[in-house]
């Protein structure tokens, strides 16, 4: 268990995509279904958390569809798919929140701002920030965590070192953090 805290159904786990979930392709983007891979444990994992918390959300910046490399459609294909294959396995996603602005457009959506856990509040009024926590694998998604007011927890897929890291708790991946409960 990550120390001090206990969350139930009464939390919202908020959690990155590609790096987390999904193998991320090199200097690439996921752009269709069969580019898509699960990292290892993850939809065991998943299923581990949709028995813990009350609501899971995906929030992902995907500036591919910015960059025309792809289509919403597209995506939301990748999603649905995602999705599918995460509850044969028992677990969940309530809801995905995905960023298609270019990193240098301004008043993009894009995190570490806070616009796609503002929607989420929107859209689930009953949300508490302060019994929430942000999975990711990046500086911008503990930033994203941190500005919205949540616990940060570190999925370490990209060999961060120890000390360039400042969030609330690390994992070397999903399943790890998911077994810490």
């Amino acid at each position: 268990m990550i120390k001090g805290f206990s969350p139930d159904k009464t939390w919202t786990l908020f959690i990155d995509r590609d790096g987390v979930i999904n193998r991320r392709p090199a200097g690439d983007y996921v752009k269709q279904w069969d580019e898509f891979e699960f990292l290892p444990g993850v939809p065991e994992a998943m299923a581990r958390l949709s028995d813990i918390f009350g609501r899971i959300i995906v929030v992902t910046n995907q500036q591919g569809i910015g960059k025309g490399l792809m289509t919403a459609e597209d995506l939301e294909e990748i999603h649905r798919m995602m999705v599918d294959e995460i509850e044969k396995k028992g677990g969940r996603i309530d809801v995905i929140y995905y960023c298609p602005d270019l990193e240098d457009d301004p008043d993009n959506c894009r995190k570490p701002g806070t616009v796609m856990a503002e929607r989420a509040k929107t859209d689930f009024p009953d949300i508490d920030f302060n019994k929430s926590i942000m999975a990711g694998d990046t500086e911008n998604d503990m930033l994203f965590g941190k500005n919205a007011g949540m616990m940060t927890v570190l999925i370490n897929t990209n060999d961060i070192p120890e000390d360039e890291i400042f969030a609330d708790a690390v994992f070397p991946d999903l399943i790890s953090f998911a077994g810490s409960f």
